[in-house]
């Protein structure tokens, strides 16, 4: 029993954080205090690690959570401008009127091609559609189902990429200075997943919808639909700097692509015939591109800042000129910086913080977050919102953003003190094995080379219990490394195992309580998310299973032997 027993600590606190969401039925921003409180007492007696490597791991955690945390924030302090300003319910009238006379078009549009869109830019698709659904007709399970599955293949690529910049930055730091890995290098084996578990996912939103009617009737845009974001995202991931334009890129595809579907087959892609008459005079009196101004602002940025390596210098004659040679800022040029200098040179980085000492990067200046800020007052002139609407904005915020923005720092922080349990300030390495060693010894030991077989489901483990893709990755993706490390993998071994685990977490968004009870609220039927789940879980089994054996196809393929 004693040669069990640092396993058994370890597996402790996700224990009761388990038994805290499913059990006990706390949020998961209470579950992720008690988890962390749980995590640090055995940290502290069962692993001989100093308060202040915890606390300074604690910190470090909601540190690295920036690249999710705040884009949380800002994003929902945007949401929320374009909510009482009135955008959003412009924005809403024109998704009434998209493929109304075809069903499955509709779905893939709306629920994959919009849907990603909108998460790829900091939006929540689980807030904003289901009400949408229900007012064109769908049932309030439909409603509750479709937007939490609907963006789940392209999940590493929300948030502006931030899941899969979260994978990479965690990644170096266990590989270690000169075997860093590009966001272009872990993109192109994380793309291939994308066609299967898009296609899937679309398969399954049409048997939610209408069964075998609808899959009869929507095969072919279904089969569309995953080819679009497979041939997008192979020529994004292609590129470091246009990785994170994966979820934006791949979602304006989709759209484009069921729209010339449409108007191939004679259809109408807009048909405002059921809209109400108040509904066709707000439409008037609103301009969509003003309600849109927030997100093509947004877009804008993020594509100046991406498509191009180098940096843009603006000459004395006001013209634009694309160089990498920053000299020329003396010759009396401005220079704007591009994707090399704001995430390659420009890392901002806090020093002395870890209890290792290590840099933390932070490249704040190209982080989404920045941008979404940025964005969001840019489009206040715009917009015009009035001092009473910019006051209930702030209002609404405070009273949203700090429970999920913490939500989402606490579990990088629980990652954290795993990652550096054992760890002795003094000497300067571990002293006992942490926890991420206890764990990836283990499985290596009672999985060995099975262990392909069962990371997505840990990653489908990961996702349920925090609530995101990200920080499924943040708490388990050291844990995967060591292990498939352990199993002598090489380098693209570690990449796809740790891709199995990633789209393990993206898949939970379909059975993630909290998601799931976040679409219900949006349409004032909380408690009808637990008929979603006990449907739902079968479907992420079912997309899980599958990922497992096209990573275990992809292991034999890549790395033999």
């Amino acid at each position: 029993m004693t040669e069990y027993m640092p396993l058994l600590l370890t597996l402790l606190p996700i224990a009761v954080i388990l038994v805290m969401l499913i059990i006990l039925r706390r949020a998961a921003d209470i579950s992720g205090i008690v988890g962390w409180i749980v995590i640090s007492l055995v940290a502290y007696f069962a692993f001989s690690t100093s308060v202040d490597v915890i606390l300074r791991s604690t910190v470090a955690g909601f540190v690295r959570s920036f690249s999710v945390s705040l884009i949380v924030a800002t994003s929902l302090l945007q949401m929320a401008l374009m909510e009482k300003s009135g955008a959003l319910k412009r924005i809403i009238i024109f998704i009434k009127t998209i493929a109304r006379d075809h069903r499955a078009v509709q779905i893939m549009m709306i629920n994959i091609g919009f849907g990603t869109l909108m998460v790829a830019v900091g939006a929540t698709p689980v807030s904003l559609l289901p009400p949408i659904l229900i007012a064109m007709g769908y049932s309030t399970y439909v409603a509750i189902a479709l937007p939490a599955i609907g963006y789940d293949s392209l999940c590493t690529y929300a948030l502006l990429g931030a899941p899969i910049v979260v994978f990479v930055d965690i990644a170096n730091g266990f590989l270690g200075k000169g075997n860093e890995i590009s966001l272009h290098q872990a993109g192109m084996v994380f793309f291939m997943f994308l066609p299967v578990v898009s296609t899937l996912i679309g398969f399954c939103m049409l048997w939610i919808v209408g069964r075998g009617k609808a899959l009869k009737e929507g095969w072919l845009p279904c089969l569309i639909t995953g080819a679009v974001i497979g041939v997008v995202a192979y020529f994004t991931n292609r590129h470091d700097n246009l990785v994170v334009l994966t979820g934006i890129l791949c979602g304006l595809a989709v759209i484009i692509a069921m729209a010339l579907y449409l108007k191939a087959g004679g259809r109408k892609v807009i048909d405002k015939s059921q809209l109400t008459t108040d509904e066709l005079a707000y439409e008037n009196t609103y301009s969509l591109w003003k309600a849109l101004s927030p997100w093509i602002l947004l877009v804008m940025l993020v594509l100046a800042m991406n498509l191009h390596k180098g940096s843009v210098i603006l000459t004395p004659q006001n013209t634009l000129a694309f160089t990498d040679n920053a000299e020329l800022v003396k010759q009396g040029h401005v220079l704007v910086p591009g994707f090399d200098h704001l995430y390659r040179t420009l890392k901002m980085p806090i020093m002395g913080l870890t209890a290792d000492k290590k840099p933390l990067d932070t490249r704040a200046l190209w982080n989404a977050y920045t941008w979404i800020l940025i964005s969001t007052l840019l489009a206040i002139p715009i917009l015009h919102p009035t001092r009473t609407q910019l006051k209930d904005t702030l209002r609404i915020w405070l009273k949203r953003a700090p429970r999920p923005v913490f939500a989402a720092a606490i579990f990088f922080a629980i990652g954290e003190v795993m990652n550096m349990s054992g760890f002795s300030m003094g000497s300067g390495k571990f002293e006992t094995a942490s926890m991420v060693k206890v764990l990836a010894d283990s499985s290596s030991g009672f999985f060995g080379s099975a262990y392909g077989w069962v990371v997505s489901f840990i990653g489908l483990f990961g996702g349920f219990i925090t609530g995101s893709e990200a920080s499924t990755i943040a708490m388990f993706a050291k844990y995967t490394l060591t292990t498939a490390k352990n199993l002598s993998m090489p380098l693209d071994g570690l990449i796809i195992i740790t891709a199995g685990l990633a789209f393990g977490g993206g898949l939970a968004s379909v059975i993630s309580p909290a998601k799931l009870q976040n679409a219900a609220a949006s349409i004032d039927k909380i408690g009808e998310e637990g008929k979603v789940i006990r449907v739902a879980f079968v479907f992420s089994i079912l997309l899980t299973i599958v990922t497992t054996v096209f990573v275990v196809i992809l292991l034999k393929c890549m790395c033999p032997a």
